[in-house]
């Protein structure tokens, strides 16, 4: 089995271009078809990897690994919270050039996932601390309260937490 797992290609067969992944048919854990994934996930540091927030990234990487094992996209609902460090991937393109002297790499990637269905709150609490506003936004995330109400909320609502 060893040779075989090393042969795979890395794919990224539902987000393309980001989260890429290796699937392995014969291992002994695989996602359930049976189950609803309902996850959400905690995004809040600006650490990149691929040169897209890390947090997104791993977003991409579940969405793929869940397509290529099967799971019918109706079975899957994903939420993330943002805050911390992370707030700063939800700012539009002009402010995201203003701050950092480039465009928004996240875009892209904002915009593959929310055609997925993936719902971004970006923290109000965040971003007052960081003198944002709701105009310097990206289309892709909407303003929660908190991040932590976020956080609360879903899980209360069965949703899985995905650190």
């Amino acid at each position: 089995m060893g040779s075989q797992m090393k042969a795979q290609e890395w794919e990224t067969p539902v987000i393309d271009g980001y989260g890429k992944i290796k699937y392995f048919r014969d291992v002994a854990v695989q996602p359930d078809k049976a189950l609803d994934y309902n996850l959400i996930f905690d995004i809040k540091t600006d650490k990149e990897r691929d040169g897209v927030n890390e947090g997104l990234w791993k977003i991409a990487r579940t969405l793929n690994m869940l397509g290529v094992s099967g799971i019918a996209s109706e079975k899957i609902k994903i939420v993330a919270a943002v805050h911390g460090g992370a707030t700063f991937f939800a700012l539009n393109e002009q402010k995201h050039k203003e701050k950092y002297g480039k465009g928004n790499p996240n875009l892209e990637l904002l915009k593959l996932l929310r055609s997925q269905g993936v719902e971004l709150y970006v923290c109000s609490q965040a971003t007052s601390a960081h003198d944002i506003e709701d105009k310097d936004l990206n289309n892709y995330v909407q303003p929660a309260l908190s991040a932590l109400s976020v956080l609360a909320n879903y899980q209360l609502k069965g949703y899985v937490f995905m650190p």
